[in-house]
């Protein structure tokens, strides 16, 4: 397999629906594993995510897990996931989905560098880029 950039996101106990939400976004195929299975059933974690990964059709790969006991959570933070490419009508769905419920911070619309371009932090406060380039060709 080819080496590959994804984000992995950190949840503070919302990891199992956020990342059920983006696999309604994107489509694809979700594996969702907790503390619980390789650890202590019986902790108070038990029934968090301790890994998840999402691999989707158009070949994103999306990691997240929920942030450990006795680890800082903090949404956000130097944290941004980025979608871009060609396909103006695949990119505007994920946008609708991912900007319903959040926040829309630059709409998305047509750019002083030619192409369509919008940031949204959506409902779990993961912030979003979609830049819509010109086909190439």
């Amino acid at each position: 397999m080819a080496s590959r950039l994804n984000p992995y996101l950190s949840f503070d106990g919302t990891a199992k629906q956020a990342m059920e939400f983006y696999r309604g976004v994107f489509g694809g195929e979700l594996a969702l594993n907790t503390f619980g299975e390789y650890g202590d059933s019986s902790a108070p974690e038990a029934d968090k995510i301790m890994h998840s990964s999402l691999e989707t059709p158009s070949g994103f790969t999306l990691m997240g897990a929920d942030t450990p006991p006795g680890m800082e959570f903090n949404p956000g933070n130097n944290m941004t996931v980025s979608l871009s490419g060609d396909d103006a009508g695949e990119l505007r769905g994920y946008w609708e989905k991912l900007a319903d419920g959040g926040n829309v911070t630059v709409p998305l619309e047509k750019q002083m560098w030619g192409d369509e371009f919008g940031m949204c932090i959506d409902k779990y406060g993961v912030p979003w880029m979609v830049n819509i380039g010109s086909p190439q060709g």
